[in-house]
């Protein structure tokens, strides 16, 4: 993700489109580094959020509105006291920098027309939003960086502004073909590395588009490039640098599934092979990506706990099957020392005291076979040492037949949970698969005095051809789907041989398309473990042929008879709904 000098400049288009010449009739300041302000233009009312964010610094439009402190901040008063009720004259981004200036025309206490500019830094941990009169002398920020603190720049109270240079980058929209010739393939650095280090307000992002546009391996050495290939590097991007020229954006998220990846003002092709989700402005695709990454960040360190409850468990398990196996091949020889107890029973009568060995006809097979015997035993005893190894080794094999059946059971149910946490999308869907791992011992169970109410429901969605498809997002829920909620003419789907959600199409008594079927396995196969893989083999059924063996863990089910069928796990264009 890259907020760029290419977003900026989608922005600056839509903020000119939208709230220039507009009003300024709210200021507010609802975190320390983050202004809101809300403007009255022709369109009516919207809201501008700044935020200088060291870990998310963000501008964008929204109709959203936040909680305020009951106190302001000073800043916040001071940008009251000079421009509220100012008209916003001009929105522009300097050189393709990462930096947005708005000035704003205002009236002061005696009624003069005067002129200020507020200046949003986009910078990572440097972003800053800084406020200045007509002369560019600062009156104040919203963050104070003395010299202590940044050996380039002080923002402080009554210095200059300016835009420090602590990089020589070209502007991409200015540069010819020589210039970009002398810029990118003189450098001793990778292709990718050397746009975008080159250029102002292009991110590694770009840069790899770029190279993939004009096929070029972006980690080839720049100087390794032939001409042609130059050549043809040069006009992709400059058909690039154009269309930002001209204000032909096209603001995307790409998402795998429905996990956003990258967001971008431009079309990346480089990611063809997930899904890309087109939006009408660049407000719009930050505020959702933002939203939805903040989404999928929060369950993920909610659920590290858990996880790392379950991967403990789950290696502790897979150490002891693995050493169950090994303890359960060595039984294997059991059956020769039964014979060899025979054997010796039948032909040892002759044995001369103290024989080393017996060399007998094994009448099991018809073979010769030599048995080793201890020379301080007689035939009888050395016959009965080898029947009780053979008794000790079946004992053996009999108890860990059923331990490694129990462990692998037991691996397989913590797998299914770990697939569960995979697609766990919100905090409630965590509750129950805590619940269950409470349940079966996993975690201790803690008296809090009342039982929390379990809000989580299966994923739902609606086929093309109007079938609704439930999955379920844990092993709970998997057995209500298929054994409380699901009639026997419905059709169930699992990917197979792996964990992963029970998928339910309700069929309402009538027959089902082929092209539900596709859409069930598309969705069986993306909510499991193979979600991953290109393409995931699929079982399915009428749910009256899945049965739940006695006592067996939650999710588990045994079926005898099935179709099959090879989907691939993408789901983009599968219709889902919020119940």
């Amino acid at each position: 993700m890259a907020f760029d000098g290419i977003v900026i400049a989608n922005l600056v288009k839509e903020l000119n489109e939208t709230i220039l010449n507009g009003r300024i009739s709210k200021i507010a300041q609802p975190e320390h580094d983050e202004l809101l302000l809300t403007l009255k233009g022709t369109d009516g009312q919207i809201r501008l959020v700044l935020s200088a964010s060291a870990s998310l610094p963000l501008v964008y439009l929204t109709k959203e509105n936040k909680q305020s402190p009951m106190t302001a901040p000073n800043f916040c008063m001071l940008l009251r006291k000079h421009i509220a009720n100012g008209r916003i004259t001009k929105i522009c981004q300097p050189n393709m920098e990462r930096i947005i200036n708005f000035d704003i025309e205002h009236l002061n206490e005696l009624g003069d027309l005067c002129q200020k500019r507020l200046i949003v830094e986009i910078m990572g941990k440097h972003s800053n939003i800084i406020f200045c009169d007509e002369n560019l002398k600062i009156i104040d920020s919203i963050k104070h960086i003395s010299a202590q603190v940044s050996s380039v720049r002080e923002v402080l109270p009554g210095r200059t502004y300016y835009i420090p240079k602590t990089l020589e980058k070209c502007n991409p929209l200015e540069t010819s073909q020589q210039e970009f010739f002398d810029e990118i393939f003189s450098r001793p650095q990778t292709l990718q590395k050397s746009i975008y280090t080159s250029y102002t307000g292009i991110s590694p992002v770009i840069a790899s588009e770029l190279c993939f546009r004009a096929d070029l391996e972006g980690d080839r050495p720049s100087c390794a490039i032939n001409e042609e290939e130059k050549l043809h590097l040069y006009h992709h991007f400059s058909w690039m640098m154009e269309d930002i020229r001209e204000g032909r954006f096209a603001p995307n998220i790409i998402k795998n599934g429905k996990e956003p990846i990258e967001f971008a003002a431009v079309a990346l092709t480089m990611y063809a092979d997930l899904t890309i989700h087109e939006y009408p402005c660049i407000s719009n695709v930050l505020e959702t990506y933002y939203a939805d990454k903040n989404t999928y960040t929060r369950i993920r360190q909610k659920s590290v706990d858990l996880r790392k409850v379950v991967s403990t468990v789950l290696e502790r398990n897979r150490k002891k099957y693995d050493l169950q196996l090994k303890q359960l091949k060595d039984t294997e020889k059991r059956e020769k020392y039964k014979v060899y107890g025979e054997l010796i029973n039948t032909y040892g009568y002759g044995l001369e005291e103290g024989a080393k060995k017996l060399t007998a006809q094994n009448f099991y097979t018809n073979e010769p076979v030599t048995i080793p015997l201890d020379t301080q035993l007689t035939p009888q005893e050395n016959a009965k040492k080898y029947f009780d190894k053979y008794n000790k080794l079946k004992r053996t094999f009999e108890a860990l037949t059923d331990l490694t059946l129990e462990t692998k059971e037991e691996i397989e149910h913590l797998e299914s949970i770990s697939t569960s946490l995979d697609i766990a999308v919100s905090e409630e869907d965590l509750t129950q698969i805590k619940e269950e791992l409470t349940q079966y011992g996993y975690l201790k169970k803690k008296h809090t005095g009342k039982k929390e109410k379990i809000k989580s429901k299966p994923f739902h969605y609606l086929s093309s051809d109007g079938f609704h498809i439930y999955i379920g997002k844990n092993n709970f829920q998997n057995d209500d789907l298929t054994f409380k909620f699901a009639l026997g003419n419905d059709w169930w789907f699992h990917a197979k041989g792996i964990p992963g959600s029970h998928v339910i199409v309700k069929t309402n008594g009538e027959e089902l398309p082929d092209r539900t079927f596709e859409e069930a396995g598309r969705l069986a196969a993306y909510y499991s473990k193979g979600r991953e893989n290109d393409k995931v083999e699929i079982d399915y059924l009428e749910k009256k042929n899945v049965k739940k063996p006695k006592g067996s863990k939650p999710g588990f089910v045994v079926y005898y008879t099935n179709y099959s069928l090879v989907a691939s796990p993408d789901i983009s264009g599968l219709k889902q709904l919020n119940d």
